[in-house]
């Protein structure tokens, strides 16, 4: 009878896969499948093994922050921009060893963003009816192809293990999305259309090849109980991409050296938490972490110069389990502690306000996103536990 710590490995490949390091709202990170911090969607594949994974994300970001201070006043007065993201990440990973495993992942992405702003305008002078336009992007996101190696070997160290990967990530997502804008005449509120680029946070893609080191490890701490963490940080190397950036506020077309292209930003994400096994014979178990994810406001590798909005949120993570047969299902729903539109190159450079504080744009987080996902395990050999004393043996598993 396969026992606890298998299920926590089926578990863990994905509810650790669902983040698809795509932040919540304005602070635009890549839905980059496979990205959530870990390679975890390939943990623990035995010699031949495949696993297929499909991970659906949604959340709907609204309230905006100027650094950590939240803008109630965007709320009250309805001038908020609210992002609708909708994601499927699509994979497959094969064990080429044991230890060794590779891992490709693409993103469906659908968005959809509405404001006053980027139209007609937030004031009633300039926007009388209050009318609120959208805007949206629909395709591929950027494929990212991984390796992950168990530091330890698996069958000599079935509840411990500490692995490493390096990824790449390739510029398939349309990084410069075009859209229509509604422009309403002053004379006679006459409404005409230009044709621009929409918002950097629901482009497809940013138009850079990125590199990424990841870790993850897990380890028991007590009976049915595993304590988990993961983390990656993604090097983008590339400065700025073809993206013309404009100040869309109404009739505004203007651009600054700065930000007059849109940034190619690095990104980062880090996660631990516990996962136990609830119901080990009906193949349920629960989990609980923290998440931390965002974009600096410099990278790492690179200038830092372009159109970005850097920020990072912590959040409370709770998931669920259920294994069944080879398939494994899961939910999770991380909720947001902490919020916060840190300060740009292009902030920095603007020094300080008329009130003598220093500049920091404004970004939109959610308040939660919604993770759910399957994966199915065929082929190979396949790592089964008799007993969480015992150490792993491989069965053959027949190839569909």
């Amino acid at each position: 009878m396969k026992k606890i710590f298998t299920l926590f490995a089926f578990a863990s490949a994905l509810m650790l896969m669902t983040l698809e390091t795509q932040a919540q709202g304005c602070v635009a990170i890549r839905p980059m499948g496979g990205c959530s911090g870990t390679s975890s969607n390939s943990i623990l594949l035995g010699k031949g093994q495949f696993q297929a994974s499909a991970g659906y994300r949604y959340f709907q970001s609204f309230r905006h922050f100027k650094s950590d201070t939240e803008q109630k006043e965007r709320l009250e007065n309805h001038t908020e921009v609210i992002n609708d993201a909708h994601s499927l990440d699509l994979g497959l990973s094969y064990g080429i060893s044991n230890r060794l495993s590779v891992s490709a992942n693409l993103p469906l992405i659908y968005y959809d963003r509405s404001s006053l702003y980027e139209h007609y305008g937030n004031s009633k002078t300039a926007n009388p009816e209050q009318k609120r336009f959208h805007t949206g992007a629909q395709g591929i996101g950027d494929m990212r192809l991984s390796a992950t190696y168990w530091l330890l070997d698996p069958v000599k160290n079935h509840n411990k293990n500490l692995a490493v990967g390096l990824g790449v990530k390739l510029p398939t997502g349309n990084e410069n999305v075009q859209d229509e804008f509604h422009r309403r005449k002053s004379s006679d509120g006459t409404d005409s259309v230009i044709v621009k680029a929409v918002d950097q946070s629901i482009q497809l893609g940013d138009g850079g090849v990125g590199i990424s080191l990841e870790l993850q490890g897990f380890t028991q701490i007590f009976d049915r109980g595993v304590f988990y963490f993961n983390g990656f940080y993604m090097s983008n190397p590339r400065e700025t991409n073809n993206t013309v950036n404009r100040v869309l506020n109404a009739n505004s077309t203007s651009v600054d050296s700065i930000t007059a292209f849109h940034s190619v930003a690095d990104q980062f994400v880090a996660r631990f938490g516990v996962n136990y096994g609830l119901l080990p014979k009906q193949g349920i178990a629960v989990g609980l972490g923290m998440r931390a994810e965002g974009i600096p406001s410099k990278d790492l590798i690179g200038g830092s110069k372009g159109f970005r909005r850097p920020g990072f949120i912590i959040s409370v993570e709770p998931g669920v389990a259920v294994q069944r047969g080879n398939f494994i299902f899961t939910a999770n729903v991380p909720y947001a502690l902490y919020r916060k539109r840190t300060r740009s190159v292009a902030d920095i450079a603007g020094g300080n306000d008329a009130n003598g504080i220093p500049r920091n744009g404004d970004a939109a987080f959610a308040d939660y996103s919604v993770n759910v996902g399957v994966a199915y395990r065929f082929g190979g050999q396949k790592m089964s536990h008799d007993d969480m004393g015992k150490l792993p043996k491989f069965n053959n598993v027949s190839k569909n």
